[in-house]
This record gives structure tokens, sequence and C-alpha cells, in this order.
């Protein structure tokens, strides 16, 4: 149901491995922990991020994209342009989010 979520057209960076980030690219729907909060923080959001189809996220780059996130208290408060968040595998930091848009229900930008 579409009220269940909130969705953003955001700019994704993934950290290169070096800098502690994953080895492998992400492809289709990826779902990591997504962090609004401090770095020792472990209340996550849910979120869902979706790649154009055929296309991939190496690790040290950055592309545009659309998350579909889980409604929860507070999280309306919490997304608005040109906020950033961390994007997390469990407790590891793997990339960092930028809200490019908050999206209204049935906006026609979704894929």
């Amino acid at each position: 149901m579409d009220s269940d979520k909130i969705r953003v057209r955001a700019m994704i960076r993934l950290l290169a491995t070096s800098e502690g980030g994953r080895t492998s690219p992400i492809r289709g729907s990826y779902r990591p922990n997504h962090n609004f909060f401090e770095t020792v923080d472990r209340e996550m959001m849910i979120g869902f991020i979706d790649l154009p189809e055929g296309s991939e996220l190496r690790p040290g780059e950055s592309m545009e994209a659309f998350i579909a996130f889980w409604q929860a208290p507070g999280l309306d408060d919490l997304l608005y342009p040109g906020r950033q968040w961390r994007i997390q595998e469990g407790m590891r930091l793997v990339g960092i989010g930028t809200v490019l848009a908050v999206l209204p229900p049935g906006d026609d930008q979704w894929p």
C-alpha cells in the first residue's frame, strides 16, 4: 500500500572498498539499513534502493536512485532535500545518501 511508504529521489554514493565499503556492486533493489541518527545509534529505518534496470552501482561511485522507506514515526521530519544519511550493512557504513526530492504519493517519476 502506497500510504505505508515514503518515496524519495536521492543521490547515493557507495564508499570505495579502500574506505571500508562493499567489495561488490549493487543491482536492482538493494535493502540496506538507513541510519538518520548518531553514528553509534542502532535505530535504523527500512528502505529499498531501486536502481534502473540493467544498471549497477560500484563501490566508489555515485548514482541517482529512487528509495522507498517504510513509514515510521518521525520519518517525515527526517526526509527533506539536502538531508544526508548513512547507508549501512548492519553497523558497517557502506554509503551515503542525499535526498534530492521527496515524491508525493503516486508521483509519475517513480519507476
